[in-house]
């Protein structure tokens, strides 16, 4: 080992170290530094004696102050449940036109149907409510079963076609697979149902549609074509189409129709959260 020098160019003493010509300079570290890391050092000793610090087998050290995140976020809940304890009170007493009439009330209701919203609804009709190929779009004023309070709070509390005994319920027949139209008649009651939206390519086809449309599709979407809640019917005379409006898709339709389900929530959400649905979804811009 090299023996320690001192260095000419700074008058400080070597450590005796030297690589390639190059000599250490053996100089004590900052002060300031060294206070730091005892502090540190000392601040680690009292944090694992104080808090919550060191795994064991099946659980830690708690510290001599015992302190528990999970405690206090359970502390924290329950505090925030008995707050919300008397809104929910509220709303489970009272019906949907007063909760919309309590400026206090509906604002609880809506932020509690927007965080229901996004929790069960969300995955099919997204979640801005925009909706899907297949899912209604819930911001528009298209409504197959009603937009009033009450009838959406209808249809999210016992669903559509769906296991319930006071579901919405209806039929529309397979009109092609059932033998009851063939091809040709098919055909014409699309060109029919595109002419009631001024979009039919083929008059004299539309024209033959037109007896077969008041014999097997009007007495639920009306003589008209504007459709029939009470049933279910869409309106077919406007350009908002749940499964698509264009020949093809609307000949599939008639051929094998479309039954879509939707799930009752009665039993899976409790009735004061049911009721914040119903305000959220009316409130979205399409309610009735």
């Amino acid at each position: 080992m090299a023996s320690r020098k001192r260095d000419a160019a700074t008058e400080v003493e070597t450590t005796g170290h030297e690589w390639d010509g190059i000599r250490e300079l053996n100089k004590p570290l900052p002060k300031w530094w060294l206070y730091v890391l005892y502090a540190t050092i000392v601040w680690a000793i009292g944090y694992w004696l104080l808090m919550p610090a060191w795994p064991l087998v099946s659980s830690y050290t708690r510290g001599y102050l015992g302190y528990s995140q999970r405690e206090i976020v359970a502390e924290q809940l329950t505090k925030a449940k008995a707050a919300k304890a008397a809104f929910r009170q509220k709303i489970a007493m009272s019906d949907l036109a007063a909760i919309n009439a309590d400026p206090e009330l509906l604002n609880f209701a809506l932020a509690g149907g927007e965080a229901a919203f996004g929790d069960n609804c969300a995955p099919c009709h997204g979640r801005g409510a925009q909706g899907a190929f297949g899912y209604p779009n819930l911001r528009d004023d298209s409504w197959l079963w009603g937009g009033s309070l009450g009838a959406i709070h209808q249809t999210i509390e016992h669903g559509i076609r769906a296991d319930d005994p006071k579901t919405r319920t209806s039929q529309m027949p397979a009109f092609g697979r059932m033998g009851l139209l063939d091809a040709t008649r098919v055909n014409d009651v699309a060109e029919y149902v595109l002419s009631l939206s001024g979009r039919a390519g083929d008059e004299a086809a539309a024209q033959q549609g037109a007896k077969i449309f008041a014999d097997n599709c009007s007495p639920c979407h009306g003589k008209d074509g504007k459709g029939t809640q009470a049933v279910g019917a869409p309106d077919l005379t406007d350009e908002l189409w749940l499964y698509g409006g264009d020949k093809a898709t609307i000949v599939e339709t008639i051929i094998s129709s479309r039954n879509g389900v939707m799930p009752a929530w009665a039993g899976r959400l409790d009735p004061e959260t049911i009721k914040e649905l119903a305000i959220y979804v009316h409130s979205l811009g399409g309610g009735q």
